[in-house]
C-alpha cells in the first residue's frame, strides 16, 4: 500500500494547508501516481473513473507549474459538461488561491459577456468545448499563452460529440505545452486522441471495471409498466440516503419526477433542455439533501461527482455494460458503502441479464428468480463463423 503524503509528491505547503482546510489530507491512488509525473511537466495519460479523485491529481500540478503574474490564461482545462466544469472550478479555487493565482469557468447557459470579465484576470480556465471555441472564436479569449491542457473526461467528450471542437481548441495553442489527458477508457478513438494531443506521456492506470463493480452492491428487481413508479416509490422510502435514479429521456425524468413529488417523495429533475440556472439549482438542493432523490438522464449526469450518493437506480436499464459501470459508480465511493438498482419489465429480463453477465453479477440477477439469458449470436455467411454479438460472458467472481 501507498502511504506516501502529498508533500512526498512534492506539493508545497501552501497548496497543501489549502488542500487540509478542504478535508483532503492523505492522496489517492490517482494522485500518488499522477502528481509527481505532471509537476515534473511530463506529459501524463491517466485511466481513471469519475470519483477516483483526478481533479486533485491535475489541479495540484498547474497551480505548483504557474506563477502570478504571467500572460493569461497559462493553464486550461477541457471537461464535457457544465456541471463538471463548476465542480473543478469549485475543487480547484482554492488551490490556486494559495499560490496567488486566478481561476475561472466558461460554459453556456450563462450570459457570455458575464464570463468574459472574469475570464480575463484568469489564469487558470475550466470550460467546455462549445463556449471556449465561441470566446475564440469572438478573440474574446486567446490561447496562445496556454503552457498546460487538461483534456478531462476525454472519453465522455468523444461520446458527445465534442472532438471537432476540442480538435479545433488544441490546434490553437502552443504546440510546446503539457498535456494531461484523462479518461475512464483508452480504447479506440480515445487512444487515438492521446496519441495525438500527448506524444511520449506517461501512462498510470487505477480502472478495474470487475474491481468497480465489486465496490457496490447490486439488486435486480423485476417490475411491471403498471406497477414500475409504486417499486420505485417503495424502494426510496425503505432506503434512506441520496438517491440517484436514472432514466432514458428528458420528458422521462420530467415525468418521473412530477410524479414521485404526487406520491409524497421530495424529487427534481435534470436533463439537458433545462436552463442552466436551473440545473445548478437543482444539483444544489440536491447534493445539500434537501431533495435526496435526483432524476436525470445520462447525458445530464456525465461527470456528476457528488459525495454520499447512497443509492443508484436505473429506472430505465443502461444500453451496455460501459453505461451500467458509469451509472452505478456514482455510489460506493472512496470506501463508502452504496447499492446500484436496476428495474427490469418483463421484456427486459434478456437484455439485462446479459449486461449483468458479462459484469459477473449473475447472481445477484438470478437471485430475484430471473434466468440469464445465453449470449447472443451473429452468423457471419463469408466465413461460416458465429461470433458473439455483446462480447464473452464473464467468468463468474470468486465471493
Amino acid at each position: 500500500m501507498d502511504h506516501r503524503t502529498f508533500a512526498d509528491l512534492g506539493v508545497s505547503e501552501a497548496v497543501s494547508r489549502a488542500m487540509d482546510r478542504e478535508g483532503i489530507t492523505t492522496p489517492f491512488p490517482i494522485q500518488s501516481l499522477v502528481i509527481p509525473d505532471a509537476v515534473a511537466g511530463r506529459n501524463v495519460l491517466a485511466r481513471s473513473r469519475t470519483g477516483s479523485g483526478k481533479t486533485i491529481a491535475f489541479a495540484v500540478p498547474i497551480v505548483e507549474r504557474l506563477a502570478p503574474g504571467g500572460r493569461r490564461p497559462s493553464a486550461l482545462v477541457l471537461v464535457p459538461t457544465r456541471e463538471l466544469a463548476s465542480q473543478v472550478l469549485a475543487d480547484l479555487r482554492p488551490l490556486a488561491e494559495a499560490k496567488g493565482l486566478r481561476a475561472a469557468a466558461a460554459y453556456g447557459g450563462i450570459s457570455i459577456r458575464e464570463q468574459a470579465k472574469a475570464l480575463e484576470r484568469a489564469d487558470v480556465v475550466v470550460a467546455t468545448p462549445g463556449r471556449l471555441e465561441d470566446l475564440a472564436d469572438r478573440r474574446t479569449l486567446k490561447l496562445d499563452a496556454v503552457r498546460i491542457l487538461v483534456l478531462d473526461e476525454a472519453d465522455r467528450m468523444l461520446d458527445m460529440g465534442f472532438l471537432p471542437q476540442v480538435d479545433a481548441i488544441v490546434r490553437r495553442l502552443p504546440s510546446e505545452r503539457q498535456t494531461l489527458f484523462l479518461s475512464a477508457t483508452l480504447d479506440g478513438e480515445v487512444g487515438r486522441m492521446a496519441a495525438r494531443w500527448a506524444p511520449g506521456a506517461v501512462l498510470h492506470e487505477t480502472v478495474d471495471v470487475h474491481v468497480l463493480v465489486d465496490e457496490a452492491d447490486h439488486r435486480f428487481v423485476q417490475v411491471t409498466q403498471h406497477g414500475k413508479v409504486d417499486a420505485l416509490a417503495a424502494l426510496i422510502a425503505q432506503e434512506p440516503g441520496l438517491c440517484l435514479v436514472f432514466v432514458r429521456t428528458k420528458r422521462g425524468a420530467d415525468r418521473l419526477a412530477h410524479r414521485l413529488k404526487a406520491k409524497g417523495i421530495p424529487a427534481a429533475a435534470m436533463h439537458g433542455d433545462m436552463p442552466q440556472s436551473s440545473r445548478e439549482r437543482a444539483l444544489k438542493r440536491f447534493t445539500s439533501g434537501a431533495v435526496p432523490t435526483l432524476v436525470a438522464t445520462d447525458v445530464a449526469a456525465r461527470g456528476l461527482d457528488v459525495e454520499g450518493i447512497a443509492h443508484v437506480v436505473n429506472y430505465d436499464p443502461p444500453e451496455d455494460d460501459k453505461g451500467y459501470v458509469h451509472r452505478v459508480g456514482r455510489t460506493a465511493r472512496a470506501g463508502r458503502t452504496g447499492t446500484g438498482i436496476t428495474l427490469v419489465l418483463p421484456d427486459q429480463q434478456a437484455d439485462v441479464s446479459r449486461i449483468a453477465a458479462r459484469l459477473q453479477l449473475q447472481d445477484e440477477f438470478t437471485r430475484e428468480g430471473m434466468k440469464v439469458a445465453p449470449p447472443r449470436l451473429v452468423y457471419q455467411s463469408k466465413t461460416g463463423r458465429r461470433s458473439l454479438l455483446h462480447g464473452h460472458p464473464g467468468r463468474r467472481r470468486g465471493r
